[in-house]
């Protein structure tokens, strides 16, 4: 009986010994993420924490520049992060991003091939980055605000809202805010202006498009690329050049606020900017296998579809579309419908002079001067 007792006492301090081992082991592994301002579901990395027992620091940024100036700068310290597939092009020539191990990623067979395709025109062969959303660049706008700066009911279809001086400035009193993302901005008035949206043509952004941008900022209250979601939630401004999920976003906290205010969103006619965020892992990353089991976790389809749900992005999980729910996976504004689609553009790679003449026309444009 002694015995018996010996060694079931036994096997229970083994086990506790090797539980805890366990724990410790886990306690050790550490994920650094560094993604978009509310881009992910309250409950992905927590989820994902329980299940894995790797902790996870996640940081956020709201602009595509302000990631490619830490990844430039090397040493960032991050696992994961998550730029523009535009972004990613050029940011590969510099070799900032390592190759992925597509073995350690079985979930991969869930992701859209059409979407994997348009991708691989930034990234040849997909060897290097994971769709996580796209979405488009548009207009969000207080609804009735809006009807009464303007003094119609009239549909918002077109940039001529917020890109006509005469349109804005009504709009000024109310608050109108632009995203500061300034290759986008540029590419949206070029194409607006009838111009290759992705001109390499330096006076078609230091002439045309500035000249517009000047005279439209006098009626411009901020450039901020994240602000713009609580304040048109609050009734704080009321149009927006913004990301179409940040605009659903909006609209939803106005909804769960009952403020009485309405936010919408619009594709304009002429067009917009469609893009696409990816997954990689910078080159120097210290915890590549802790990145590979968040990736992968993230290619699950509920994962990804409860994320689609809560933060209104369409996602890159073919697998994940039919769990999406209907009053997103139904809305023109998240998943536009073929006419639409095809008036979208996308960026490209600029050479280096037409990103300076950018850079520059953008800080005149911020200071109006």
């Amino acid at each position: 009986m002694f015995t018996q007792r010996k060694k079931w006492l036994s096997a229970v301090v083994s086990g506790l010994l090797m539980a805890a081992s366990v724990n410790a082991l886990a306690a050790d592994k550490t994920l650094h993420v560094y993604n978009w301002s509310d881009y992910i579901a309250p409950n992905t990395v927590p989820d994902f924490e329980k299940q894995t027992g790797i902790k996870v620091v996640y940081d956020v940024f709201d602009s595509n520049e302000v990631l490619e100036g830490k990844l430039m700068a090397g040493s960032t310290g991050f696992d994961i992060v998550v730029p523009s597939a535009s972004f990613l092009e050029r940011q590969l020539s510099a070799g900032v991003f390592q190759p992925l191990d597509k073995a350690k990623l079985p979930n991969y067979k869930n992701l859209d091939p059409e979407l994997l395709k348009l991708i691989s025109q930034h990234d040849p062969d997909n060897k290097y980055a994971i769709p996580y959303m796209w979405a488009t660049t548009g207009i969000g706008y207080n609804v009735e605000k809006v009807k009464a700066a303007l003094g119609t009911d009239a549909p918002v279809n077109s940039w001529d809202l917020v890109l006509k001086p005469e349109n804005l400035e009504k709009l000024k009193s109310c608050g109108v805010s632009f995203l500061d993302a300034p290759t986008e901005i540029y590419a949206t008035v070029l194409n607006y202006l009838g111009k290759d949206p992705n001109s390499s043509n330096a006076e078609d952004y230091s002439g045309a498009a500035n000249d517009l941008l000047l005279k439209l900022r006098p009626s411009i209250r901020y450039f901020h690329s994240s602000q713009y979601i609580n304040d048109l939630a609050n009734g704080d401004t009321c149009v927006a050049i913004g990301w179409a999920g940040d605009i659903m976003q909006a609209a939803n906290r106005a909804k769960e606020a009952k403020n009485g205010v309405n936010i919408a969103y619009s594709i304009p006619k002429e067009g917009a900017l469609a893009f696409f965020d990816v997954l990689a892992i910078p080159a120097d990353a210290k915890n590549t296998e802790e990145a590979y089991q968040f990736i992968n976790y993230l290619m699950e389809p509920k994962v990804i579809a409860q994320a689609s749900d809560l933060i209104y992005y369409a996602n890159g999980n073919k697998a994940a579309t039919p769990l999406v729910s209907e009053e997103v996976r139904n809305n023109p504004g998240i998943y536009p419908p073929a006419d639409v689609r095809a008036k979208l553009f996308t960026l490209k790679v600029q050479p280096p002079k037409i990103d300076r003449v950018i850079t520059r026309s953008w800080t005149k444009v911020k200071s109006g001067k």
